[in-house]
């Protein structure tokens, strides 16, 4: 099933960029099916042979260090891994030699995979599409940015597979092939340390759909002004499905008829979903990556009756509005995946009563007015200030903040315990949202929310 990937790379020299999950997920993927020799491997790691635990074959070309960029123009093909931006390579080759592991298994299979993107919401909603359709079908599987490289799993697909691909900007950045149902949650500020601007940003985010043809379903948010920019005033020559708060106009689209009430018209046919009394997903942000799945899984051919039993028992993904528990009579939530401010925005008005907040972390030059703006209005009283972008958030709300709120400015995650203790309201929320990487303290956002957890239930 996979015989155009080998096609297109049959007597070709390869070189994989960068030695990651990715990387590593494509090397073994290729070393049982091209020529050793036909392979080289390029990381800037130096460190990297010590760091793999297993032998790369001697017959691959290893290039290791500061200068594995030089002399990329010869290889005839390169299998980009998504951390590495694409302005590192722009004078260095040919753009059309670039390509991903995302292009490549988007050749083969994109007739049959649901594409996912967003700055936030995406792993959510690709695993809530994934359990809905699950729920009904065999053979239904999750791959791409929530940590599944997709070559990981070409021998598990069938002539009937599903393939719900949750797909980052940069694993979208050298796509030539967009899958056959597309699905963009929101576009917000983000990743700037890895583009030159923001429209570069939504470039990448753009070829999710940007090579559909008019058989193919783009489903969107069309509350989101970037979106309704790229989308609904261009009328793209492809199949709409739009999600919104309010009604739309189309022959398909869902919208949130009352609190927690979805109604949704597919082909003329109207279904309602009540999701009122929801144990999981809390939130308004939740039911517009409810609303989503839903458009999703109708396309698929999920009955209604399934869809609903299976958001109701979906219980969401670790580090988004996490609940940890209630420890010396404070409720803690870890909300770590948090890296921009409409995400911290969204949690505090959906939890609702958030007493202390902690902010921070790593600083990549996003605009924190909107969180500057929402904060003194807020019932937030304790804000806990951490890192860089903490500190410039502290600094652009020193002026702004109301009579009854604190301000902690910390230079040591674990300073946030005794600061917790002494002035969180017995019975109100502490919530980890940064609306900042983690990058300056932690390896990832996960490690971030672990430490944070362990801190709530040890006091």
């Amino acid at each position: 099933m996979d015989n155009e990937i080998l096609e297109l790379l049959h007597g070709k020299q390869i070189l994989i960029l960068g030695f990651g999950k990715e990387g590593i997920s494509t090397y073994k993927y290729l070393i049982d099916k091209i020529p050793a020799d036909n392979i080289a491997i390029a990381d800037q790691d130096s460190n990297l042979p010590v760091k793999i635990n297993f032998q790369v074959d001697p017959q691959c070309r290893l290039i290791i260090g500061k200068n594995y960029l030089e002399n990329i123009s010869v290889y005839d093909i390169i299998i980009k891994s998504p951390g590495i931006p694409h302005a590192l390579l722009e004078h260095r080759t040919d753009p059309e030699k670039i390509t991903s592991q995302t292009e490549l298994f988007l050749r083969s299979f994109a007739n049959r995979t649901i594409g996912i993107t967003g700055t936030k919401g995406k792993s959510t909603t690709s695993s809530l599409v994934k359990h809905i359709i699950a729920s009904q079908r065999d053979h239904v599987l999750l791959v791409g940015n929530i940590g599944i490289p997709p070559f990981d799993h070409i021998n598990q697909i069938k002539s009937d597979s599903i393939i719900v691909y949750e797909l980052s900007s940069h694993q979208l950045e050298n796509i030539r092939v967009s899958p056959f149902i597309a699905v963009i949650l929101n576009v917000y500020e983000e990743h700037l340390d890895h583009y030159k601007n923001y429209q570069r940003y939504q470039s990448a985010k753009m070829n999710i759909t940007r090579f559909q043809s008019e058989n193919d379903w783009l489903i969107l948010n069309s509350d989101n002004e970037v979106l309704r920019e790229h989308f609904l005033s261009l009328k793209l020559n492809r199949r709409y499905f739009i999600f919104s708060h309010t009604e739309v106009q189309g022959n398909n689209n869902s919208y949130i008829k009352s609190p927690g009430f979805v109604r949704c018209k597919y082909k003329g046919k109207i279904s309602e979903f009540d999701f009122s009394n929801r144990q999981y997903l809390p939130g308004d942000h939740n039911l517009m990556n409810i609303m989503a799945a839903i458009c999703a899984s109708k396309v698929i051919g999920i009955a209604d009756d399934v869809i609903h039993k299976a958001v109701l028992e979906f219980k969401g993904l670790p580090h988004r509005m996490e609940y940890i528990g209630k420890f010396r009579d404070i409720f803690f939530y870890n909300d770590s995946i948090s890296t921009i401010p409409q995400a911290t925005i969204l949690a505090v008005k959906s939890l609702g009563n958030v007493n202390t907040l902690i902010l921070g972390g790593k600083d990549r030059g996003i605009d924190y007015q909107p969180l500057v703006e929402f904060l003194p209005g807020s019932n937030v009283k304790n804000i806990i200030f951490v890192g860089e972008a903490g500190r410039r958030i502290y600094r652009s709300l020193e002026k702004e903040k109301n009579a009854n709120q604190q301000f902690f400015m910390i230079s040591n995650f674990q300073e946030i315990r005794s600061i917790i203790l002494k002035n969180t309201k017995p019975g109100t929320i502490c919530l980890l949202s940064p609306a900042a990487a983690s990058y300056d303290m932690f390896r990832n956002f996960e490690e971030r929310g672990e430490v944070f957890k362990k801190i709530a239930e040890t006091l």
